[in-house]
């Protein structure tokens, strides 16, 4: 990650020990973290911070994964996400994080992953030229 600037990461997930590892690992690696349990949460501290990033479960009870991706899509676009997942399927068959891709996740991980994996898919989908909304003054 060390291409990658300092970010301010949004983590959504239902599993409290999910949220406090990819905290403790992304603030390790000089980020600033937030914390949601769902999507909801996550779309009002993506309202009052300014966010560089989403990670994101996908399969969450109250507001999930594909409806907060599309959410942030549409209201906050400049926003990049990270989709992740352990193999769930939709409806129709099609594998959450290929819809999550669809939907305008800009990467997805299968879980369980690894830290390296991680690092690698942010340093992936973060452009070299890319300017954290924290630097640009946006709140």
């Amino acid at each position: 990650m060390d291409k990658t600037p300092r970010l301010h990461v949004l983590i959504v997930d239902d599993h409290d020990e999910m949220r406090a590892m990819l905290s403790r690992t992304l603030t390790e690696f000089g980020h600033t973290t937030f914390v949601a349990e769902h999507g909801g949460v996550a779309l009002k501290i993506a309202a009052s911070q300014p966010i560089d990033l989403v990670v994101t479960d996908l399969v969450m009870p109250e507001k999930e994964g594909i409806e907060t991706i599309m959410a942030i899509r549409k209201q906050y676009p400049h926003i990049r996400i990270l989709a992740m997942s352990g193999g769930h399927q939709n409806r129709n068959s099609l594998p959450y994080l290929e819809l999550a891709a669809r939907l305008g996740a800009h990467g997805t991980l299968q879980k369980p992953f690894n830290i390296s994996e991680l690092v690698a898919k942010i340093d992936e989908i973060i452009p070299a030229d890319f300017v954290p909304a924290s630097a640009q003054g946006d709140a």
